[in-house]
């Protein structure tokens, strides 16, 4: 493993860290900050399908993602971690409530790291992201 990824993957676990933080409680700002002025986060349905631009962009997708899983959502099981020199994947398995229904999911965040901060952010699901 080069010096660059061993960073790569230091400071994506941190960012992963608080995002289950994040996702657990709705407090996001450590997470935030280790964002950068031209972060880009692209998700895969819904009111943020697609690409989107800027911090403030990202702080209103987090605050969406606490409030529709309200009271918080939990990570069950981290499964695997894969990383190279500018990207860490994360697959994980997670649950609480979506909207009030019962919600359980297989889920794959990926973190592109620029230096110790955090550029981009996609997320992929493993089910439908329907509760049952």
């Amino acid at each position: 493993m080069t010096q660059n990824s061993e960073n790569t993957l230091k400071v994506a676990r941190q960012a992963f860290e608080h995002l289950t933080y994040g996702m657990a409680t709705g407090e996001w700002e450590a997470l935030l900050d280790m964002l950068t002025e031209d972060f880009t986060l692209w998700f895969p349905m819904g009111k943020f399908h697609g690409l989107n631009v800027g911090k403030q962009r990202a702080r209103e997708f987090f605050e969406y993602v606490f409030e529709a899983f309200s009271p918080g959502l939990n990570l069950t099981g981290l499964d695997r971690v894969t990383s190279n020199e500018t990207t860490a994947v994360f697959e994980f398995r997670d649950e609480g409530l979506l909207f009030g229904q019962l919600y359980k999911n297989r889920v794959a965040v990926s973190f592109d790291v620029r230096g110790d901060k955090i550029c981009g952010y996609r997320e992929y699901f493993g089910s439908d992201g329907k509760s049952y």
